[in-house]
C-alpha cells in the first residue's frame, strides 16, 4: 500500500505562516483606519470609508500584474519584492499628516499586500502534491480565515490600549518575521522555455487574466458581493439590534466553523470532486444570510456565523483549488491572480451596490436579498462551469460529438 505524498513540508508551513501574518496586518488596519482618520485627521465618514476601501484598489492593480510577474521574474523574487514593498509602505504611515497622504499610503500599501499575497498563493499551489490539492489548499486557506477573525480582534483591542504608531510598529515587526521566513523558505521555480517566457512578456489580456478560470471567477465575484454585506454592514446591524456582543463574536464563530470544515472539505474535494463540496457552500451561505435577515437574538446571529463560515469560507479555498486544477503549472500564477481579483472586486464594489438599497430595504431586506443571491450563485456555477466541464468530459470520452459539444456550450 503506497503512502500519500507529504503535505506538511517546511516550505508549506513557512509559506502559510507568511500568508497568515500578511493577512493579519491587512485586517488589523482595515478595521481601525477609518476611525483613526476621523479622530486624527478630522475626516468625514465618507472620507474615512474611502481611506479604508482604497486599499482594495491598490490590491487589484497589484494582482493584475503580479500573476504573470511571479512566473516571469521568479516566485521567490516576487515574494521578497512584495514583502519589502509592504514593509516600506507600512513605514509611510508614520508620515501621514493629511487625508491625501493617507489615500496615497493606503493605495501603495494595498499594492504591497497584493504582490505578496499573490506570490504566497502561487508558491503554495506548486508545493502541494496534485492528489492532495484540495486538502492542501484548504489547510493553507485556514491562514486567511483565522486572520479574518484574529486581525480585527487584535486591531480593535490595541486601538483601545495603544497609540496608532505603536500598532504600526507591531505591524512592522510581523513583516520582518515574514522576511525571515521567506529567507529560509525553499521555493521551486518554474523552468520557463524561451517560448513561454516570450509569451508571458507579450502585452495582451491573457497574460493578466486567465481565460480558463473566467467562469469560476465570475461565480467568485458574485459570492463575494453576497459576503461583502457581512463585512461591511454587520457591525452597524448588530448595533441596530443591540446585539453588539454577538456581533463581536460573529467572526470568531465564523473562523471556528471554517477551521473545522476546511480540512474535511479538502479531502472530499480530492475524493469526490468539486461539485460534492461546492454546492453545499452556496446552500450554507444562503442559510447564514437568511438567518441574519430574521435574527433578533444573539444565539441566532452566532448560528448564522457558523453557516456563513461554512459557506463563504469553504467556497473561497475550494474555488482556488478549481483554478489550479484547470491550468498548466506555468499559468498557475495568472490563474490564482485572476481568481483573487474577482474576489477582491466583489468585496470592494459589493458595499456600494448593496448600500444603495439600505433606505428602501433596511439591513433585513439586504440580507434576505443576498441570501437569495447565494442560491443564484449555485445556478451560475452550474451554468457557467459545471455544465460546460461535463460537456467537455463527455466529448473527450466519445459520448458526445463535436457538434453536440458546440451546441451544448453555446446553450450554456
Amino acid at each position: 500500500m503506497s503512502s500519500k505524498p507529504r503535505l506538511w513540508t517546511k516550505g508549506f508551513i513557512l509559506d502559510t505562516l507568511v500568508n497568515f501574518l500578511i493577512y493579519i496586518i491587512y485586517y488589523m488596519l482595515m478595521v481601525i483606519i477609518a476611525s483613526e482618520a476621523i479622530h486624527s485627521l478630522h475626516a468625514s465618514m465618507s472620507e474615512a470609508g474611502l481611506a479604508s476601501g482604497i486599499f482594495i484598489l491598490g490590491t487589484l492593480v497589484a494582482r493584475l500584474f503580479a500573476g504573470r510577474s511571479v512566473e516571469l521574474y521568479g516566485r521567490r523574487k516576487m515574494l521578497f519584492a512584495g514583502i519589502l514593498f509592504y514593509l516600506a509602505t507600512t513605514f509611510m504611515y508614520f508620515g501621514i499628516h493629511s487625508m491625501a497622504m493617507l489615500y496615497l499610503v493606503r493605495c501603495l500599501n494595498g499594492i504591497g499586500y497584493g504582490i505578496a499575497s499573490t506570490a504566497t498563493s502561487t508558491i503554495v499551489s506548486t508545493m502541494i502534491p496534485a492528489e492532495r490539492r484540495g486538502e492542501g489548499i484548504n489547510y493553507y486557506a485556514l491562514s486567511m480565515s483565522l486572520a479574518a477573525a484574529i486581525g480585527p480582534f487584535i486591531g480593535m483591542l490595541m486601538q483601545q490600549i495603544f497609540p496608532f504608531k505603536d500598532i504600526i510598529y507591531f505591524c512592522i515587526a510581523m513583516i520582518v518575521v515574514c522576511l525571515g521566513a521567506a529567507a529560509v523558505m525553499h521555493v521551486e521555480e518554474m523552468e520557463l522555455t524561451e517560448e513561454h517566457r516570450a509569451a508571458l512578456k507579450e502585452i495582451h489580456i491573457a497574460n493578466f487574466l486567465e481565460p480558463k478560470v473566467t467562469a469560476i471567477s465570475i461565480v467568485a465575484f458574485c459570492v463575494a458581493v453576497c459576503y461583502s454585506s457581512v463585512l461591511s454592514f454587520l457591525a452597524s446591524y448588530a448595533a441596530e439590534l443591540q446585539l453588539m456582543t454577538a456581533g463581536t463574536l460573529f467572526f470568531v464563530v465564523y473562523a471556528l466553523a471554517v477551521t473545522i470544515a476546511r480540512p474535511v472539505a479538502g479531502v472530499m474535494f480530492d475524493r469526490k470532486g468539486e461539485d460534492f463540496v461546492m454546492y453545499p457552500t452556496y446552500a450554507c451561505l444562503a442559510i447564514g444570510l437568511v438567518l441574519l435577515s430574521i435574527t433578533t437574538q444573539s444565539w441566532l446571529m452566532l448560528v448564522a456565523g457558523v453557516f456563513v463560515g461554512l459557506g463563504y469560507g469553504t467556497f473561497m479555498s475550494n474555488g482556488q483549488a478549481i483554478c489550479v486544477k484547470l491550468v498548466k503549472e506555468v499559468r498557475i500564477g495568472v490563474a490564482v491572480s485572476t481568481y483573487f481579483i474577482a474576489l477582491d472586486l466583489g468585496l470592494g464594489v459589493g458595499p456600494y451596490m448593496l448600500g444603495a438599497f439600505k433606505e428602501s430595504l433596511g439591513f433585513q431586506g439586504i440580507y434576505f436579498a443576498v441570501g437569495l443571491g447565494a442560491i443564484g450563485c449555485a445556478a451560475l456555477y452550474y451554468l457557467l462551469y459545471a455544465r460546460r466541464r461535463d460537456a467537455r468530459a463527455a466529448a473527450a470520452e466519445g459520448e458526445m460529438t463535436e457538434e453536440e459539444l458546440e451546441a451544448e456550450l453555446e446553450e450554456a
